[in-house]
């Protein structure tokens, strides 16, 4: 204690003044000029490129694994690769409610990292034995979904931990905040870059053992990384559990209604002349609008709330904020699960295809290498020339709204579908010539004599609709959250992404029952994909997309972005 009160009064005689609300790793105010900014964010965009290598390493080749090592069949694989992967992504609510509430993103960080090295470790001990055997199964299920927990710890807590090393107050630190989440997509992509390229070719030459043993490194490796700018960062000080205040609101403001509609002679706020609110009615119009909702009861009538059930208007407003995001959350849940399908039935369609450039054979789990190297293009020409020109343009600080980039996104998604659908039809003509010019059923396991390259096609739109969505998604939800809420905030961009992978599952399975009633054969049941009817399940998704954007475009339509952010 002493040392550090000595170290404080030695930076306030150099003219440091401290961050309010931060500390640095042991714990000590943070100082303006020493900690934060784009160096200490660097770090943590090295660190996704390792981590991101470690989980996609395996998430992007695992349905091949399941159906062709574990006996699963395609759909069976399919909707266990969706499920890990929506797991893995909805657990970052949990890293980032922890992050919020109780502690550190840099510290969930570092415990998040060992349990997905734990969890990869199983996994490359069940792979160098692996069998089709339970005990196997069991093995090979504990260790993705100790991986899960792991993937989820990190995704709830890098990203807004590199987004809270700017200065919100500036507007250049904000333009830096945004540079930092497109280039956090940046090292998500590169990441990615080396797991479909180097490791998905280690585990179809030399073994799934070796897959894993490289991502067990990769993730070793990022925590000395990691730690390395431990003395540049600025650390946001937990506030207690932003779930404890969402609730506490919305049990106050149902109360207070209740209590309204069952007496009348209830004694509200703005009747008081000692009232703590009657001071804040001359804040401005926006105090009257919380007034006049649903959730402003909790103000109105709060001298007649029990005590623990009393909310300051701050809390209030807070809650208002959050509710007002969830449409914008729940609109972006279609695109991700049209994103589900290139981990699933489009690396099944490529296995089917013929894989050789030249003389070389691409595994078709490396298909993302396409989507993965345009976004690598694309990401520094949107920050360093689209950018610029749209501030410019517009003479706004942001040049494109969040929204807008969301926007985008959605509508690149139902371009990929109808052309994922049209691709689909191609390669099952390609199938019945075949059959009516072979009398064997030859083909059934030769590939195709027609180029995965039509394929890549529904990558670089997807990847497209990613690159816009998820950078926007990312800093639209920690930008418009209240200050208490960052980390669970950012985390619903990877809750939107779990969801999809889960509705992914969900349209799978009533698509089957459906299809099925009356003694028919299911669009996508069976272990021959030659069978399936894929292309009609991407039409279905293709017309659930544009039914996704009308909704998405009635709320963003109406929505108000914060004051000061640009």
């Amino acid at each position: 204690m002493i040392m550090s009160q000595a170290f404080q009064q030695m930076d306030e005689a150099n003219g440091l003044s401290t961050w309010n609300g931060y500390v640095d790793w042991r714990n000590r105010p943070a100082l303006r000029g020493r900690h934060g900014g784009m160096l200490a964010a660097s770090f943590v965009l090295a660190v996704e490129v390792l981590e991101n290598l470690a989980f996609l390493a395996n998430a992007s080749n695992l349905v091949l694994y399941l159906s062709t090592k574990m006996g699963f069949s395609p759909s069976g694989a399919a909707n266990a690769v969706t499920s890990f992967m929506g797991t893995s992504f909805f657990l970052a609510l949990l890293g980032g409610f922890l992050a919020d509430a109780f502690f550190t993103t840099f510290h969930i960080y570092l415990v998040s990292a060992a349990i997905e090295f734990l969890g990869l470790m199983v996994l490359t001990v069940q792979a160098h034995e692996h069998s089709s055997e339970p005990w196997s199964r069991v093995i090979l299920f504990l260790g993705l979904y100790l991986v899960a927990l792991g993937v989820g710890g990190i995704k709830g807590s890098l990203p807004p931990h590199g987004a809270e090393q700017f200065d919100e107050e500036t507007p250049n630190g904000r333009k830096q905040r945004s540079f930092f989440f497109n280039y956090f997509i940046f090292s998500l992509s590169c990441g990615a870059l080396i797991a479909v390229t180097v490791v998905i070719w280690l585990e179809d030459n030399k073994g799934w053992s070796y897959g894993f043993g490289v991502s067990s490194a990769a993730i070793l490796i990022s925590v000395p990384v990691f730690l390395a700018g431990s003395r540049f960062y600025r650390l946001k000080v937990p506030s207690g559990s932003p779930i404890t205040t969402l609730f506490k609101v919305l049990t106050a403001a149902f109360y207070a209604k209740y209590k309204r509609r069952t007496s009348r002679n209830v004694v509200t706020c703005h009747t008081r002349n000692d009232c703590d609110y009657n001071g804040s009615k001359r804040n401005g119009d926006g105090d009257y609008e919380i007034l006049g909702s649903f959730l402003g009861k909790a103000i109105k009538e709060r001298e007649s709330l029990p005590g623990r059930l009393r909310c300051t208007e701050d809390q209030v407003k807070d809650v208002k904020i959050v509710i007002k995001i969830l449409p914008i959350f729940m609109s972006t849940i279609m695109l991700n699960c049209c994103l589900a399908q290139l981990s699933t039935f489009s690396v099944q369609q490529a296995s089917t295809m013929n894989t050789k450039l030249g003389s070389l054979t691409v595994p078709p789990a490396a298909l993302p290498v396409f989507p993965v190297v345009f976004i690598m293009i694309l990401a520094p020409i949107y920050n360093h020339l689209l950018l610029p020109v749209a501030r410019k343009t517009t003479k706004t600080e942001t040049g494109i709204t969040h929204l807008q980039r969301i926007g985008t996104g959605l509508v690149l998604s139902i371009v990929a579908m109808a052309v994922a659908a049209l691709v689909e039809t191609k390669r099952k003509h390609v199938v019945v010539t075949c059959c009516s010019n072979n009398s064997d059923s030859s083909y059934s396991s030769s590939p195709l004599p027609i180029t995965f390259l039509w394929i890549a096609l529904q990558y670089v739109f997807l990847g497209s609709a990613d690159l816009f969505t998820l950078a926007g998604m990312m800093e639209f939800f920690f930008t418009e959250a209240p200050s208490t809420m960052r980390s669970l905030a950012t985390s619903l961009s990877w809750t939107s992404l779990a969801m999809g992978y889960y509705l992914s599952s969900v349209l799978v399975s009533a698509v089957n029952f459906v299809t099925g009633l009356n003694h028919h054969n299911p669009w996508l049941l069976g272990n021959n994909l030659n069978q399936y009817h894929l292309e009609r399940f991407y039409w279905l998704m293709c017309v659930l997309s544009g039914i996704n954007l009308l909704h998405y475009l009635f709320w963003a339509s109406r929505y108000v972005y914060r004051p000061n952010q640009g």
